[in-house]
């Protein structure tokens, strides 16, 4: 992570935001939202994924949002894959950073990618052992993502020590870090912070670990904070909340971008971004939404007198 930056938000709106709506947008606006959200200091944006058109015609344009994202300066490019197939053209496209993404529960990963979770972690194996065999690759980094960490919409409960297996499986496989979500917006903050304190007992403190947290009963940013209170120093969002699980019915609304920003700025914290730019990135791409609701406290009240961003004042 930059020395100039004490949590990094990785904005993930092209991607998860995308995916989850009808509108399916035309690449030069999907750039032109990249662009302004760069600008505007956000330093790593999940692009796109890399998964059959037919499935997600949204993303069919993933490989030329990569490559036009890659001449952005000091832009950290990432994709998300479901397989190897998906890594291989990820990684000729050139992303930065792979992310795969795993259910711990285990009726969810089938409902998903029709595997067991163990099927998908051989699955990683292969994608880590593919970027290992090619010099050209070598510097990807692969992210493991934990699906449902925090519970599921069909077994409900997901034990701590199950989301530890994972973990520690993907490490084992050779991820270069962890990210674990709470896919369909069951956490709270006490559950939050349980499961990191343990997750950095198991792992350590060396691996880097992210967070992606949704909306959808009103703790997201309560969540986030939780987080980052337990030591996490990367967190997912996405402009104007778009976004959730297409697999998921009710898991909608990913944790605001601007309003976490917003709430890391005025805690101290910096984060590099820019919130009026960050306004403008939003404008941007709600004018190419087709009656897409979007979600954000900041976006309506504005700054509060007297607020200094962490940011601007260091």
């Amino acid at each position: 992570m930059r020395d100039d930056i004490d949590v990094l938000v990785h904005e993930v709106g092209p991607r998860d935001g995308l995916q989850s709506i009808q509108t399916i947008f035309p690449t030069e606006a999907k750039m032109e939202w990249i662009r302004r959200e760069a600008a505007a200091g956000v330093p790593q944006i999940q692009v796109g994924s890399f998964v059959p058109p037919k499935n997600l015609p949204q993303m069919a344009d993933s490989a030329e949002v990569v490559r036009q994202s890659l001449e952005i300066s000091d832009l950290t490019v990432a994709a998300l894959v479901p397989n190897l197939r998906g890594a291989e053209n990820g990684m000729a496209a050139g992303a930065h950073q792979i992310g795969v993404v795993i259910s711990v529960s285990e009726a969810h990963n089938m409902s998903n990618v029709k595997r067991s979770v163990d099927e998908s972690l051989d699955g990683f194996s292969q994608i880590v052992e593919y970027r290992d065999a090619h010099d050209d690759y070598k510097d990807t980094v692969l992210s493991g993502g934990l699906a449902t960490a925090f519970g599921c919409t069909i077994d409900g409960k997901v034990e701590i020590s199950a989301v530890m297996r994972v973990a520690e499986e993907y490490l084992k496989r050779g991820a270069d870090r962890l990210s674990v979500a709470d896919t369909v917006g069951y956490a709270n903050p006490k559950q939050v912070k349980d499961l990191f304190d343990e997750l950095y007992r198991t792992v350590g403190t060396d691996i880097a670990v992210g967070a992606h947290f949704h909306d959808t009963r009103g703790l997201g940013l309560a969540n986030a904070y939780a987080a980052v209170e337990a030591g996490v120093r990367e967190l997912d969002s996405c402009l104007g909340g778009l976004g959730g699980c297409p697999y998921a019915p009710g898991a909608s609304g990913n944790i605001v971008t601007e309003d976490l920003v917003f709430m890391l700025e005025g805690m101290g914290l910096r984060t590099g971004i820019d919130l009026d730019g960050l306004l403008e990135a939003r404008e941007i791409m709600e004018c190419h939404l087709e009656d897409e609701p979007t979600q954000g406290a900041f976006v309506s009240a504005g700054r509060p007198l007297g607020f200094e961003p962490a940011s601007v004042a260091a």
